[in-house]
């Protein structure tokens, strides 16, 4: 009976120390590998964000009432946050000659 209780005490000594180093290992992997994951989540946010991004209509030349039309357009567009200030101001310079 004795060496039936020291096989198992030795057993489950085995798998505590098996169980305590997997989990070490585990976290030393988390801890070194997060800086790489956060690095991918951001270009993957910056790429997509690139791309839903819609290019603003180029605005055809034409009579003075269709500029101010198109003016118009472009204040919503610009109130609306689908174009950025710099690009507002770049379409509405094209725009104005």
């Amino acid at each position: 009976m004795p060496g039936l209780i020291r096989g198992v005490a030795r057993t489950a000594v085995i798998a505590g120390t098996a169980t305590a180093v997997s989990g070490r290992v585990q976290r030393r992997q988390a801890e070194k590998y997060a800086g790489r994951d956060a690095q991918i989540a951001a270009d993957r946010d910056a790429a997509y964000q690139q791309t839903a991004a819609p290019a603003p209509a180029p605005a055809p030349a034409a009579g003075e009432g269709d500029m101010i039309a198109q003016l118009k357009q472009l204040a919503e567009l610009h109130d609306q946050g689908i174009l950025t200030d710099d690009e507002f101001a770049a379409q509405k310079a094209k725009l104005l000659g």
